[in-house]
């Protein structure tokens, strides 16, 4: 997979590209990941990527020019560009599952006050992250490439990712390592008998319970889809 990331602060992913899972899946070639500044497409005097709203109001808002040229510049026959910005679709693991399909992303970031409305007609998907709003679009972005990474072949052991939340509707299952007394905290016995089907059955017990009182709300929407 290949991911593309427009940005204007690229220095902010260095630290994200060099640690942990993200590392190691770009180091078994599962990946490759590259950050682009949108400066760098700017048509401007000193590099210029924003200006004030037309009609008034605060804040500057990033220009179409500029993120257009970025876009038809790293666009593929089987490109998919995504926008990040608070106003679109919640993303979610079933969105990553889908995107991990997927053979090139391009991520646009979103900062300042906003961006030209034009924008959204050279690109594919829009994602948020939640109904809140943050500076720009790096963090998502970053959210976002590592639920997809995780999930590619060869990153981690496909167990690792099966059972976690939300991979099949639920909240994963309580974990447990040692000690197995912590200050008269114990480990539920059924974990320790290795009994494996009674195993099973208390961890599926256990998301359900867990989804019930945490996040009604997706088994709500698993029954819809029923």
């Amino acid at each position: 997979m290949k991911i593309d990331i427009v940005t204007l602060f690229p220095d902010l992913f260095t630290p994200f590209l060099k640690e942990s899972i993200i590392k190691r899946a770009i180091e078994k070639q599962a990946v490759t990941i590259e950050i682009h500044d949108l400066r760098t497409y700017s048509q401007e005097k000193n590099q210029r990527v924003d200006d004030y709203p037309f009609g008034g109001g605060a804040g500057m808002v990033l220009m179409v020019e500029p993120v257009y040229l970025a876009i038809q510049n790293l666009k593929k026959q089987d490109s998919k560009v995504i926008l990040l910005t608070p106003q679109g679709t919640v993303y979610n693991q079933t969105h990553a599952k889908e995107l991990s399909k997927e053979k090139h992303l391009i991520f646009i970031c979103g900062h300042y006050e906003g961006f030209d409305e034009r924008i959204r007609n050279f690109v594919d998907l829009e994602y948020s992250i939640g109904d809140f709003v943050l500076t720009g679009g790096e963090i998502p972005s970053m959210a976002i490439t590592d639920s997809i990474v995780r999930l590619l072949d060869g990153v981690i052991k496909k167990e690792s990712y099966e059972n976690d939340s939300f991979q099949n509707g639920l909240l994963d299952y309580p974990q447990y390592t040692k000690p197995r007394d912590f200050k008269g905290l114990e480990v539920p016995s059924v974990l320790l008998s290795g009994h494996h089907k009674n195993i099973e059955t208390w961890r599926k017990r256990q998301q359900w319970d867990r989804t019930m009182q945490r996040r009604p709300d997706l088994i709500e929407k698993s029954v819809e889809h029923e």
